[in-house]
Order: C-alpha cells, then structure tokens, then sequence
C-alpha cells in the first residue's frame, strides 16, 4: 500500500498548514496498525509506504513499521515510480484522493483507494 502523504494530510482540514512536517507524523503514526491488522478488504501483513514531500520530507522514519519514501520533487511522480516497481509483481493499492494520480496508476495495474480508507 502506497499512501499520498500529502493528499491524505491535505483531506481534513485539521490546520495541517500550519505544520505540515507534524501532520506527516501523525498521518505514519496513525498507519502504524496497517501492517499487522490490514485493513477491512485488505488482509494482513501490509507492507506501508507513506511518500512525503516539501517540508514533510525530513520527518524520521519512527518504529512504527510504515516506511517512509521521501520525494525529491513531486510526490505524485514517486508514487508511479514505485507502482512501476510493484505493480506487476503484486497486488498495489494507492490511497489519493487526486484524479490525476489515480489515473496515471490505475493505468500502471494499482488499485485507489481514497483518503478515507486508511485511519488519520
């Protein structure tokens, strides 16, 4: 499962703007039980990855078990990276919201699920 850390972040107006480096953290936080619980169409185990971007790039990788990829530019862009690297092999489920993501990996053999799939 690749999330859109920014997308996920960016779908509750909670005032992440204000820290956005902190809502990345809480978003890997809150994902932390994916990988051993799945999620409700989506057993177990889970691998995570959270991309994060912009000035939610440097946040530490913390032991919760989701990996964090860190996008040199646009997230959008490393998140098809990776689909590239997995999609063909295994079953890849991408969480955004954005129409235009969603397209470009749907495209590629990943399946979408939006923001709401995955707790925050």
């Amino acid at each position: 499962m690749i999330v859109d850390g920014a997308n996920v972040v960016g779908s509750v107006p909670d005032g992440w703007w204000r820290d956005r480096a902190g809502a990345a953290v809480r978003l890997r936080d809150s994902l932390a039980t994916v990988p051993a619980a799945g999620l409700p169409d989506v057993p177990a185990p889970v691998e995570v990855l959270l991309v994060v971007e912009g000035k939610a790039r440097n946040i530490p990788q913390g032991p919760s078990g989701v990996r964090i990829e860190r996008a040199s530019g646009s997230g959008d862009d490393k998140i098809v990276d990776l689909v590239r690297e997995t999609a063909a092999n295994r079953r890849t489920i991408v969480v955004t919201a954005d129409r235009g993501l969603r397209d470009r990996v749907t495209a590629l053999g990943a399946e979408v699920r939006g923001p709401s799939a995955v707790p925050r």
